[in-house]
């Protein structure tokens, strides 16, 4: 394969939109700690995200709720409170991370 290959379906690939959503260097963190964790608000998650600017914080969550992988739900109180948890999507893409997680163990270690 050449370095200008192409993949025939790249708008229309599902994996290249799961790929696409999944990527970034703090996504798979992100969700790695709300599924531990579950509900977090955003200055506990920035505290375990080591290195993490606000700004790529703020826009990797803004990019993960746009795909329907985490929720965020704003809590009307003095002063507002704010929590991001994983969907249901996360729950059954997780199965399928672990997998990959052995095989990543298994053939690139």
């Amino acid at each position: 394969m050449g370095n200008n290959h192409i993949c025939p379906c790249s708008d229309l690939c599902p994996l290249q939109k799961a790929m696409d959503a999944l990527s970034g260097k703090w996504k798979m963190s992100i969700l790695c700690s709300l599924t531990i964790d579950g509900a977090t608000r955003y200055n506990e998650l920035k505290k375990k995200m080591n290195g993490i600017s606000n700004t790529m914080l703020s826009k990797s969550l803004k990019e993960l709720e746009n795909d329907g992988l985490i929720k965020r739900t704003e809590y009307l109180e003095i002063p507002v409170r704010v929590e991001y948890e994983t969907t249901e999507k996360v729950n059954t893409l997780t199965p399928i991370l672990s997998e990959l997680a052995a095989w990543s163990a298994k053939n690139l270690n």
